[in-house]
Protein backbone atom coordinates (compact mmCIF):
# COMPACT_ATOMS: atom_id res chain seq x y z
CA UNK A 1 0.00 0.00 0.00
CA UNK A 2 1.16 3.48 -0.82
CA UNK A 3 1.54 6.13 1.87
CA UNK A 4 -1.68 7.85 0.79
CA UNK A 5 -3.55 4.58 0.91
CA UNK A 6 -2.22 3.88 4.37
CA UNK A 7 -3.32 7.33 5.55
CA UNK A 8 -6.73 6.78 3.97
CA UNK A 9 -7.06 3.39 5.68
CA UNK A 10 -6.01 4.87 8.99
CA UNK A 11 -8.60 7.60 8.52
CA UNK A 12 -11.45 5.26 7.57
CA UNK A 13 -10.79 2.62 10.22
CA UNK A 14 -11.17 5.00 13.22
CA UNK A 15 -14.25 6.47 11.53
CA UNK A 16 -15.90 3.07 11.27
CA UNK A 17 -14.97 2.24 14.86
CA UNK A 18 -16.32 5.60 15.99
CA UNK A 19 -19.63 5.03 14.21
CA UNK A 20 -20.00 1.58 15.75
CA UNK A 21 -19.08 2.92 19.18
CA UNK A 22 -21.57 5.78 18.89
CA UNK A 23 -24.26 3.37 17.79
CA UNK A 24 -23.63 1.15 20.81
CA UNK A 25 -23.46 4.11 23.18
CA UNK A 26 -26.67 5.62 21.83
CA UNK A 27 -28.42 2.27 22.12
CA UNK A 28 -27.22 1.78 25.67
CA UNK A 29 -28.03 5.32 26.75
CA UNK A 30 -31.43 5.12 25.10
CA UNK A 31 -32.18 1.97 27.05
CA UNK A 32 -31.00 3.56 30.29
CA UNK A 33 -33.01 6.68 29.53
CA UNK A 34 -36.11 4.60 28.94
CA UNK A 35 -35.68 2.74 32.22
CA UNK A 36 -35.02 5.98 34.08
CA UNK A 37 -38.05 7.65 32.51
CA UNK A 38 -40.29 4.71 33.34
CA UNK A 39 -39.02 4.57 36.90
CA UNK A 40 -39.57 8.30 37.32
CA UNK A 41 -43.03 8.04 35.82
CA UNK A 42 -43.92 5.14 38.10
CA UNK A 43 -42.50 6.92 41.15
CA UNK A 44 -44.49 10.06 40.39
CA UNK A 45 -47.64 8.01 40.00
CA UNK A 46 -47.03 6.25 43.32
CA UNK A 47 -46.36 9.56 45.05
CA UNK A 48 -49.62 10.89 43.67
CA UNK A 49 -51.38 7.77 44.98
CA UNK A 50 -49.80 8.27 48.38
CA UNK A 51 -50.94 11.87 48.59
CA UNK A 52 -54.39 10.85 47.46
CA UNK A 53 -54.93 8.26 50.18
CA UNK A 54 -53.47 10.61 52.81
CA UNK A 55 -56.10 13.15 51.78
CA UNK A 56 -58.84 10.51 51.99
CA UNK A 57 -57.62 9.49 55.44
CA UNK A 58 -57.63 13.10 56.63
CA UNK A 59 -61.17 13.42 55.30
CA UNK A 60 -62.25 10.36 57.28
CA UNK A 61 -60.56 11.67 60.43
CA UNK A 62 -62.35 14.99 59.99
CA UNK A 63 -65.67 13.17 59.65
CA UNK A 64 -65.28 11.34 62.97
CA UNK A 65 -63.44 14.09 64.85
CA UNK A 66 -66.52 15.63 66.57
CA UNK A 67 -67.46 12.24 68.00
CA UNK A 68 -63.96 10.86 68.70
CA UNK A 69 -62.57 13.95 70.42
CA UNK A 70 -65.46 14.14 72.89
CA UNK A 71 -65.71 10.38 73.60
CA UNK A 72 -64.23 8.48 76.51
CA UNK A 73 -61.95 5.46 75.98
CA UNK A 74 -64.80 3.11 76.89
CA UNK A 75 -67.63 4.98 75.16
CA UNK A 76 -69.23 2.13 73.22
CA UNK A 77 -71.98 4.33 71.81
CA UNK A 78 -69.42 6.71 70.30
CA UNK A 79 -67.47 3.77 68.90
CA UNK A 80 -70.57 2.42 67.14
CA UNK A 81 -71.36 5.82 65.66
CA UNK A 82 -67.78 6.10 64.32
CA UNK A 83 -68.01 2.59 62.85
CA UNK A 84 -71.23 3.51 61.04
CA UNK A 85 -69.68 6.68 59.61
CA UNK A 86 -66.56 4.86 58.36
CA UNK A 87 -68.66 2.04 56.89
CA UNK A 88 -70.67 4.50 54.82
CA UNK A 89 -67.65 6.50 53.63
CA UNK A 90 -66.35 5.51 50.20
CA UNK A 91 -64.55 7.06 47.26
CA UNK A 92 -63.34 6.22 43.79
CA UNK A 93 -66.02 3.69 43.00
CA UNK A 94 -66.16 0.14 44.32
CA UNK A 95 -62.49 -0.13 45.34
CA UNK A 96 -62.29 2.85 47.68
CA UNK A 97 -63.25 2.11 51.30
CA UNK A 98 -62.02 2.38 54.90
CA UNK A 99 -61.22 -0.46 57.30
CA UNK A 100 -60.67 -0.58 61.05
CA UNK A 101 -58.93 -3.16 63.28
CA UNK A 102 -58.15 -3.03 66.97
CA UNK A 103 -54.57 -3.51 68.10
CA UNK A 104 -55.19 -7.23 68.68
CA UNK A 105 -56.13 -7.75 65.03
CA UNK A 106 -59.93 -7.95 65.38
CA UNK A 107 -61.76 -6.42 62.44
CA UNK A 108 -64.29 -3.72 63.34
CA UNK A 109 -65.10 -2.12 59.98
CA UNK A 110 -64.85 -3.59 56.48
CA UNK A 111 -67.69 -2.55 54.14
CA UNK A 112 -66.46 -4.69 51.21
CA UNK A 113 -65.78 -7.89 53.17
CA UNK A 114 -68.30 -7.99 56.03
CA UNK A 115 -67.38 -11.59 56.83
CA UNK A 116 -64.17 -10.28 58.40
CA UNK A 117 -66.00 -8.17 61.02
CA UNK A 118 -65.68 -9.57 64.53
CA UNK A 119 -62.92 -12.02 63.55
CA UNK A 120 -59.25 -11.86 64.44
CA UNK A 121 -56.90 -11.56 61.43
CA UNK A 122 -53.59 -10.82 63.11
CA UNK A 123 -51.97 -13.88 61.47
CA UNK A 124 -53.34 -13.19 57.99
CA UNK A 125 -50.69 -13.39 55.23
CA UNK A 126 -50.94 -12.32 51.60
CA UNK A 127 -49.62 -14.26 48.60
CA UNK A 128 -46.07 -12.99 49.28
CA UNK A 129 -46.14 -14.10 52.93
CA UNK A 130 -46.62 -10.56 54.29
CA UNK A 131 -48.45 -10.41 57.66
CA UNK A 132 -50.75 -7.69 56.41
CA UNK A 133 -52.85 -6.78 59.43
CA UNK A 134 -49.98 -7.09 61.91
CA UNK A 135 -47.76 -4.80 59.80
CA UNK A 136 -50.53 -2.23 59.27
CA UNK A 137 -51.08 -2.08 63.04
CA UNK A 138 -47.34 -1.61 63.63
CA UNK A 139 -47.21 1.20 61.08
CA UNK A 140 -50.18 2.94 62.72
CA UNK A 141 -48.68 2.60 66.21
CA UNK A 142 -45.47 4.26 65.01
CA UNK A 143 -47.39 7.39 64.03
CA UNK A 144 -48.88 6.39 60.72
CA UNK A 145 -47.46 5.43 57.36
CA UNK A 146 -47.69 3.43 54.15
CA UNK A 147 -47.57 -0.32 53.54
CA UNK A 148 -47.56 -2.36 50.32
CA UNK A 149 -49.23 -5.77 50.13
CA UNK A 150 -51.56 -7.90 48.02
CA UNK A 151 -55.34 -7.83 48.64
CA UNK A 152 -58.48 -8.89 46.86
CA UNK A 153 -59.74 -6.11 44.60
CA UNK A 154 -63.56 -5.75 44.99
CA UNK A 155 -64.15 -4.68 41.39
CA UNK A 156 -62.34 -7.70 39.90
CA UNK A 157 -62.38 -10.24 42.72
CA UNK A 158 -58.68 -10.98 42.11
CA UNK A 159 -55.64 -10.27 44.27
CA UNK A 160 -53.81 -7.10 43.26
CA UNK A 161 -51.01 -4.90 44.59
CA UNK A 162 -52.35 -2.41 47.10
CA UNK A 163 -50.87 0.65 48.80
CA UNK A 164 -52.48 1.45 52.15
CA UNK A 165 -52.10 4.26 54.65
CA UNK A 166 -52.78 3.47 58.32
CA UNK A 167 -53.17 5.78 61.32
CA UNK A 168 -53.87 5.15 64.98
CA UNK A 169 -56.90 6.09 67.06
CA UNK A 170 -54.95 5.67 70.29
CA UNK A 171 -57.81 6.41 72.65
CA UNK A 172 -59.61 3.26 71.49
CA UNK A 173 -56.55 1.24 70.42
CA UNK A 174 -57.82 1.20 66.84
CA UNK A 175 -56.03 1.19 63.52
CA UNK A 176 -57.82 3.14 60.79
CA UNK A 177 -56.70 2.58 57.24
CA UNK A 178 -57.53 2.90 53.59
CA UNK A 179 -55.72 2.16 50.36
CA UNK A 180 -55.59 2.26 46.61
CA UNK A 181 -54.87 -0.56 44.18
CA UNK A 182 -51.84 0.20 42.05
CA UNK A 183 -52.34 -2.27 39.22
CA UNK A 184 -53.47 0.66 37.08
CA UNK A 185 -50.07 2.28 37.72
CA UNK A 186 -48.34 -0.80 36.35
CA UNK A 187 -50.65 -0.79 33.32
CA UNK A 188 -49.86 2.88 32.62
CA UNK A 189 -46.16 2.11 33.07
CA UNK A 190 -46.36 -0.59 30.41
CA UNK A 191 -48.08 1.82 28.04
CA UNK A 192 -45.40 4.42 28.72
CA UNK A 193 -42.74 1.77 28.14
CA UNK A 194 -44.14 0.96 24.72
CA UNK A 195 -44.39 4.62 23.76
CA UNK A 196 -40.85 5.31 24.95
CA UNK A 197 -39.48 2.35 23.01
CA UNK A 198 -41.17 3.55 19.85
CA UNK A 199 -39.83 7.06 20.40
CA UNK A 200 -36.32 5.72 21.05
CA UNK A 201 -36.36 3.73 17.83
CA UNK A 202 -37.28 6.86 15.86
CA UNK A 203 -34.66 8.89 17.69
CA UNK A 204 -32.02 6.26 17.02
CA UNK A 205 -32.74 6.36 13.31
CA UNK A 206 -32.56 10.15 13.31
CA UNK A 207 -29.29 10.10 15.25
CA UNK A 208 -27.82 7.64 12.80
CA UNK A 209 -28.80 9.83 9.82
CA UNK A 210 -27.22 12.86 11.43
CA UNK A 211 -24.22 11.21 13.07
CA UNK A 212 -22.70 9.49 10.05
CA UNK A 213 -22.25 12.60 7.86
CA UNK A 214 -21.40 14.70 10.91
CA UNK A 215 -18.61 12.33 11.90
CA UNK A 216 -17.25 12.41 8.38
CA UNK A 217 -17.15 16.20 8.38
CA UNK A 218 -15.67 16.43 11.85
CA UNK A 219 -13.10 13.75 11.14
CA UNK A 220 -11.90 15.33 7.90
CA UNK A 221 -11.84 18.75 9.52
CA UNK A 222 -9.94 17.30 12.46
CA UNK A 223 -7.26 15.94 10.18
CA UNK A 224 -6.84 19.39 8.67
CA UNK A 225 -6.72 21.18 12.02
CA UNK A 226 -4.69 18.57 13.83
CA UNK A 227 -1.34 19.57 12.38
CA UNK A 228 -1.88 23.25 13.10
CA UNK A 229 -3.22 22.72 16.60
CA UNK A 230 -0.61 20.20 17.53
CA UNK A 231 2.14 22.78 17.69
CA UNK A 232 -0.01 25.07 19.83
CA UNK A 233 -0.91 22.19 22.11
CA UNK A 234 2.74 21.27 22.54
CA UNK A 235 3.56 24.83 23.56
CA UNK A 236 0.69 24.97 26.04
CA UNK A 237 1.60 21.58 27.44
CA UNK A 238 5.16 22.73 28.05
CA UNK A 239 3.89 25.87 29.78
CA UNK A 240 1.51 23.85 31.92
CA UNK A 241 4.23 21.36 32.84
CA UNK A 242 6.55 24.19 33.83
CA UNK A 243 3.83 25.83 35.91
CA UNK A 244 3.15 22.55 37.71
CA UNK A 245 6.86 22.18 38.41
CA UNK A 246 7.03 25.79 39.64
CA UNK A 247 4.06 25.21 41.92
CA UNK A 248 5.59 22.06 43.35
CA UNK A 249 8.93 23.75 43.89
CA UNK A 250 7.31 26.77 45.52
CA UNK A 251 5.34 24.54 47.89
CA UNK A 252 8.38 22.42 48.66
CA UNK A 253 10.42 25.57 49.35
CA UNK A 254 7.73 26.90 51.68
CA UNK A 255 7.44 23.62 53.59
CA UNK A 256 11.22 23.25 53.76
CA UNK A 257 11.56 26.80 55.09
CA UNK A 258 8.90 26.22 57.70
CA UNK A 259 10.47 22.90 58.73
CA UNK A 260 13.90 24.49 59.01
CA UNK A 261 12.90 27.76 60.66
CA UNK A 262 10.27 26.32 62.96
CA UNK A 263 10.27 22.61 63.70
CA UNK A 264 13.99 22.02 63.18
CA UNK A 265 15.02 24.85 65.51
CA UNK A 266 12.51 23.80 68.14
CA UNK A 267 13.76 20.21 68.04
CA UNK A 268 17.38 21.35 68.28
CA UNK A 269 16.38 23.43 71.28
CA UNK A 270 14.70 20.39 72.83
CA UNK A 271 17.86 18.37 72.28
CA UNK A 272 20.07 20.98 74.00
CA UNK A 273 17.61 21.27 76.88
CA UNK A 274 17.52 17.49 77.34
CA UNK A 275 21.33 17.33 77.27
CA UNK A 276 21.44 20.07 79.90
CA UNK A 277 18.84 18.26 82.01
CA UNK A 278 20.83 15.04 81.70
CA UNK A 279 23.96 16.75 83.01
CA UNK A 280 22.05 18.38 85.84
CA UNK A 281 20.45 15.09 86.86
CA UNK A 282 23.88 13.44 86.98
CA UNK A 283 25.23 16.26 89.05
CA UNK A 284 22.21 16.18 91.36
CA UNK A 285 21.26 19.78 90.58
CA UNK A 286 17.81 20.93 91.72
CA UNK A 287 17.24 22.79 88.40
CA UNK A 288 16.79 19.57 86.39
CA UNK A 289 12.98 19.60 86.60
CA UNK A 290 12.72 23.20 85.36
CA UNK A 291 15.01 22.34 82.47
CA UNK A 292 12.90 19.35 81.47
CA UNK A 293 9.77 21.48 81.69
CA UNK A 294 11.35 24.02 79.35
CA UNK A 295 12.16 21.21 76.92
CA UNK A 296 8.55 20.09 77.08
CA UNK A 297 7.38 23.58 76.11
CA UNK A 298 9.77 23.61 73.16
CA UNK A 299 8.45 20.20 72.09
CA UNK A 300 4.90 21.54 72.29
CA UNK A 301 5.92 24.40 70.00
CA UNK A 302 7.28 21.87 67.50
CA UNK A 303 4.02 19.90 67.60
CA UNK A 304 2.11 23.14 67.03
CA UNK A 305 4.28 23.89 63.99
CA UNK A 306 3.55 20.41 62.56
CA UNK A 307 -0.17 20.99 63.01
CA UNK A 308 0.07 24.39 61.35
CA UNK A 309 1.85 22.95 58.31
CA UNK A 310 -0.66 20.10 58.13
CA UNK A 311 -3.54 22.58 58.34
CA UNK A 312 -2.08 24.66 55.50
CA UNK A 313 -1.76 21.58 53.30
CA UNK A 314 -5.33 20.38 53.92
CA UNK A 315 -7.44 21.84 56.76
CA UNK A 316 -9.51 19.04 58.34
CA UNK A 317 -12.08 21.59 59.49
CA UNK A 318 -13.01 22.20 55.83
CA UNK A 319 -14.19 18.60 55.49
CA UNK A 320 -15.65 18.29 58.98
CA UNK A 321 -17.42 21.63 59.59
CA UNK A 322 -17.64 23.26 56.17
CA UNK A 323 -16.35 26.31 54.33
CA UNK A 324 -17.56 29.00 56.76
CA UNK A 325 -15.88 27.36 59.75
CA UNK A 326 -12.68 26.80 57.75
CA UNK A 327 -12.56 30.47 56.70
CA UNK A 328 -13.12 31.53 60.30
CA UNK A 329 -10.17 29.40 61.43
CA UNK A 330 -8.03 30.68 58.54
CA UNK A 331 -8.71 34.35 59.30
CA UNK A 332 -8.23 33.82 63.02
CA UNK A 333 -4.79 32.26 62.48
CA UNK A 334 -3.91 34.98 59.94
CA UNK A 335 -4.78 37.75 62.41
CA UNK A 336 -2.88 36.04 65.20
CA UNK A 337 0.26 35.57 63.09
CA UNK A 338 0.30 38.93 61.29
CA UNK A 339 -1.56 41.35 63.56
CA UNK A 340 -3.80 42.33 60.62
CA UNK A 341 -7.46 42.63 61.59
CA UNK A 342 -9.84 40.53 59.51
CA UNK A 343 -13.61 41.02 59.39
CA UNK A 344 -15.34 37.86 58.15
CA UNK A 345 -18.95 37.63 57.02
CA UNK A 346 -19.80 34.18 55.67
CA UNK A 347 -23.11 32.54 54.92
CA UNK A 348 -23.47 28.87 55.89
CA UNK A 349 -23.85 26.93 52.65
CA UNK A 350 -24.59 23.63 54.45
CA UNK A 351 -24.54 21.02 51.65
CA UNK A 352 -25.10 23.37 48.69
CA UNK A 353 -21.51 23.48 47.48
CA UNK A 354 -19.68 20.32 46.34
CA UNK A 355 -16.43 19.55 48.22
CA UNK A 356 -14.25 20.57 45.25
CA UNK A 357 -15.90 24.01 45.09
CA UNK A 358 -15.42 24.55 48.84
CA UNK A 359 -11.74 23.69 48.48
CA UNK A 360 -11.36 26.09 45.54
CA UNK A 361 -12.91 29.03 47.44
CA UNK A 362 -10.83 28.22 50.51
CA UNK A 363 -7.60 28.15 48.48
CA UNK A 364 -8.47 31.47 46.84
CA UNK A 365 -8.96 33.04 50.27
CA UNK A 366 -5.73 31.45 51.51
CA UNK A 367 -3.73 32.72 48.54
CA UNK A 368 -5.26 36.20 48.81
CA UNK A 369 -4.31 36.45 52.49
CA UNK A 370 -0.77 35.30 51.69
CA UNK A 371 -0.48 38.03 49.06
CA UNK A 372 -1.83 40.62 51.49
CA UNK A 373 0.69 39.58 54.12
CA UNK A 374 3.62 39.71 51.67
CA UNK A 375 2.81 42.72 49.51
CA UNK A 376 -0.14 44.84 50.61
CA UNK A 377 1.12 46.44 53.86
CA UNK A 378 -2.52 46.41 54.96
CA UNK A 379 -3.89 46.81 58.49
CA UNK A 380 -7.44 45.65 57.81
CA UNK A 381 -9.00 42.96 55.63
CA UNK A 382 -12.64 42.25 54.91
CA UNK A 383 -13.93 38.89 53.61
CA UNK A 384 -17.54 38.44 52.59
CA UNK A 385 -18.90 35.09 51.38
CA UNK A 386 -22.50 35.18 50.16
CA UNK A 387 -24.97 33.15 48.15
CA UNK A 388 -26.68 35.30 45.56
CA UNK A 389 -29.15 34.64 42.78
CA UNK A 390 -26.31 34.10 40.31
CA UNK A 391 -24.31 31.82 42.64
CA UNK A 392 -21.61 31.98 45.32
CA UNK A 393 -19.62 35.22 45.58
CA UNK A 394 -16.57 35.80 47.78
CA UNK A 395 -15.21 39.35 48.09
CA UNK A 396 -11.83 40.04 49.75
CA UNK A 397 -10.82 43.68 50.32
CA UNK A 398 -7.84 45.29 52.07
CA UNK A 399 -6.68 48.84 52.83
CA UNK A 400 -3.14 48.25 51.61
CA UNK A 401 -1.02 50.08 49.07
CA UNK A 402 -2.34 48.14 46.08
CA UNK A 403 -0.16 47.59 43.06
CA UNK A 404 -0.94 50.66 40.98
CA UNK A 405 2.35 52.23 39.96
CA UNK A 406 4.38 49.46 41.54
CA UNK A 407 6.00 47.48 38.75
CA UNK A 408 7.05 44.65 41.03
CA UNK A 409 3.53 44.16 42.34
CA UNK A 410 2.08 44.48 38.86
CA UNK A 411 4.15 41.48 37.89
CA UNK A 412 2.90 39.63 40.95
CA UNK A 413 -0.68 40.07 39.76
CA UNK A 414 0.25 38.05 36.71
CA UNK A 415 2.20 35.51 38.70
CA UNK A 416 1.54 31.91 39.54
CA UNK A 417 -0.68 32.60 42.55
CA UNK A 418 -3.14 34.78 40.64
CA UNK A 419 -3.21 32.34 37.71
CA UNK A 420 -3.93 29.47 40.07
CA UNK A 421 -6.84 31.37 41.63
CA UNK A 422 -8.23 32.23 38.20
CA UNK A 423 -7.98 28.65 37.01
CA UNK A 424 -9.67 27.35 40.15
CA UNK A 425 -12.67 29.59 39.44
CA UNK A 426 -12.72 28.89 35.70
CA UNK A 427 -12.73 25.15 36.39
CA UNK A 428 -16.24 25.58 37.84
CA UNK A 429 -17.37 28.04 35.17
CA UNK A 430 -16.75 31.00 37.48
CA UNK A 431 -14.53 34.05 37.34
CA UNK A 432 -11.96 36.01 39.33
CA UNK A 433 -11.58 39.78 39.10
CA UNK A 434 -9.14 42.10 40.87
CA UNK A 435 -9.48 45.86 41.32
CA UNK A 436 -6.58 47.73 42.87
CA UNK A 437 -5.98 51.36 43.80
CA UNK A 438 -3.49 53.21 45.95
CA UNK A 439 -5.86 52.81 48.91
CA UNK A 440 -6.48 49.09 48.66
CA UNK A 441 -7.28 46.02 46.59
CA UNK A 442 -10.53 44.12 46.09
CA UNK A 443 -10.70 40.55 44.83
CA UNK A 444 -14.04 39.07 43.73
CA UNK A 445 -14.36 35.30 43.16
CA UNK A 446 -17.61 34.05 41.65
CA UNK A 447 -19.01 30.57 41.16
CA UNK A 448 -22.19 29.94 39.13
CA UNK A 449 -25.33 28.65 40.79
CA UNK A 450 -25.27 25.67 38.44
CA UNK A 451 -22.61 24.00 40.60
CA UNK A 452 -24.90 23.94 43.64
CA UNK A 453 -25.78 20.43 44.81
CA UNK A 454 -29.50 19.88 44.31
CA UNK A 455 -31.46 19.27 47.56
CA UNK A 456 -34.00 16.48 47.12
Amino acid sequence: MSFKQQVLALAILPLIIAILAITLVVTSQSSDLAKSGINTFEQNMLEAKQQEIVNYTNLALSSIEPIYSNAAPDDLDAQERVKNILTQLSYGGEDGYFFVYDYLGNNLVHPKQPFRIGENWIDLKDADGDRVIENLIKVAQKGGGFHYYKWEKPSSGEAADKLSYAVSLEKWNWMLGTGLYIDDVLAQTNVANSELKSSIDKTFLLVALITVPAILIVFLTGIFLNLRERKMADVKLKELTQRIIDTQEEERTRIARELHDGISQNLVGVRYVLDLAKRRVKSGSSDAYATIEKGTLNLQDAIKEVRTISHDLRPAILDDLGLSAALKALTSNFSENTGIKVKLSAVVFKNLLPPEAKTALYRVAQEALNNIERHAKATQVSINLASKRTGAVMTISDNGTGFIGNEKDKKNTKGLGIRNMQERMEHFGGSLSIKSTKTGTTLIAKMPRSIYVSQT
